[in-house]
């Protein structure tokens, strides 16, 4: 949704419910550290500021709806957040100025507390609703497709703020097919002065651009309020990568596809992928060394696999791989490996089996081709396949290909048979796109310890 109040095209602000949302987790986290400071009588001071300033940074924002994800999400969650704070903690040298008692206590009282804060926020919350004091009041010019998936998302998540009053439509409501037409509050020549008698705080405008009077018209009438403006383009039906608003010297664009790695986030990707990448590599060497002179011993070949994949916009790279079969494919036509493929050697077999074979493309990764998380590179034969049959399949190259992904953690490793199966890896990747964030790519490396050791399609 772009402003059109004051032409200044800023990225959209969430509503005072989101903002108290966004406080829940940082908030309870930092008081817990501090009545646990206070219990073991040690001074809140020093090193546990900056402990509680780094759970600002970190925690993971937002209230879950039920206990169920609470226990599923937020609580994991935390775990794993208060994990790489200790491990900061440690590596900074600061651990000894720390009570060990209070942080142990603190790991454990957190996610109670946790639990506790997501149960009350939806009671508090109603109560603030009701009071009208998070609300502001809203009404939609034009009762559009857009508009009324606009509306449904207000009315479904009280947390933005909003209270939806009505459309205002210049059409008749035997043609708002679907509509209740007690919902549609008049003409858009009456917008204006309702706004003004009953102190509408915001006006969304889901009218098509081709007529430019009529959308000219109407605005001209609402700068005689003081209420705020906001445009719904109707682009927003399409699927959406990353969607934002820019300028380019004062003029404004909308992203409609778009890497979520653009400015700052580049380098917190490249940093996180180069950190974890050594560090798996450091871990992993007497494995690799191992690893190689099976290979070399057991099975006539190279020990790694080189084969042409897509990555980063399209373009063609190499990756590595330990060889686990008997042939190496990279041509016009490659069969994708299958349960029990007679081309697999017998210790390929394990390899693959615990996805071993895999640990070469963190030399990749240090190249600067892949990340150590993103969207599993296909051989270029598949590619040129699926981009034919899959909507939105070449997206997927708007960040560098990983050598774990949301996919895979999903269980969807191995063979793709059927083109349901790669449309449904394909939707896991673009989903990874809009979700993308350092925190989740963490997330998505501590499930594939799980999805690998259970070897679910795993051949």
């Amino acid at each position: 949704m772009i402003a059109i109040r004051d032409f200044g095209f800023r990225r959209l602000e969430p509503g005072p419910a989101a903002l108290l949302q966004m406080m829940i987790d940082p908030a309870v986290a930092i008081g817990t550290l501090f009545a646990v400071a206070a219990w073991f009588d040690d001074p809140f001071a020093g090193s546990y500021v900056i402990l509680a300033s780094l759970v600002f940074a970190m925690t993971f924002p937002g209230a879950a709806p039920d206990a169920s994800q609470v226990l599923r999400t937020v609580v994991p969650r935390w775990l794993l957040t208060a994990g790489l704070l200790l491990l900061l903690v440690w590596s900074s040298g600061a651990l000894p100025s720390l009570d060990r008692r209070v942080l142990l206590a603190w790991a454990i009282a957190t996610p109670w507390t946790l639990f506790g804060a997501h149960r009350l926020w939806p009671v508090i919350l109603a109560r603030l609703c009701a009071t009208g004091a998070v609300q502001r009041k809203v009404v939609v010019a034009g009762a559009s497709e857009i508009s009324r998936k606009l509306v449904e998302r207000i009315e479904a998540n009280r947390l933005l703020g909003l209270r939806f009053v009505g459309y205002f439509d210049d059409r008749s409501t035997e043609r708002l097919e679907g509509l209740d037409s007690r919902r549609v509050l008049g003409s858009l020549d009456g917008l204006a002065s309702f706004v003004k008698l009953h102190h509408i705080d915001v006006i969304y405008v889901a009218l098509p651009m081709c007529p430019q009077p009529r959308v000219q018209r109407l605005l001209e009438q609402l700068h005689d309020t003081t209420a705020s403006i906001y445009f719904v383009p109707d682009i927003l039906l399409f699927d959406l990568i990353q969607a934002r608003v820019d300028t380019i010297d004062g003029i404004p664009v909308l992203a409609v596809c778009e890497s979520p790695y653009r400015g700052f986030n580049a380098f917190v990707k490249r940093a996180s992928d180069l950190v974890l990448a050594v560090s798996i590599l450091l871990l992993t060497a007497p494995i690799w060394i191992v690893i190689a002179l099976v290979i070399k011993c057991t099975s006539p070949g190279p020990i790694l696999f080189r084969q042409r994949r897509y990555g980063l916009d399209g373009k063609e790279m190499v990756i590595y791989k330990f060889r686990t079969m008997t042939c190496l494919e990279d041509g016009d036509t490659v069969k994708q490996a299958a349960e029990q493929d007679p081309r697999a050697t017998r210790f390929g077999a394990f390899l693959r089996r615990y996805s071993l074979d895999e640990l070469p493309q963190l030399i990749n990764v240090l190249q600067g081709r892949m990340s150590v998380v993103g969207p599993r590179p296909h051989a270029v034969a598949h590619n040129e396949l699926y981009r034919k049959v899959i909507r939105g399949y070449m997206m997927r190259h708007k960040v560098k290909p990983g050598i774990t992904g949301l996919a895979q953690v999903r269980g969807l490793r191995g063979e793709t048979r059927t083109v349901a199966k790669m449309r449904a890896r394909i939707e896991c990747d673009l989903e990874y796109l809009r979700r993308w964030s350092p925190l989740f790519d963490l997330l998505i490396a501590v499930k594939t310890v799980r999805a690998v050791l259970s070897r679910k399609n795993a051949h």
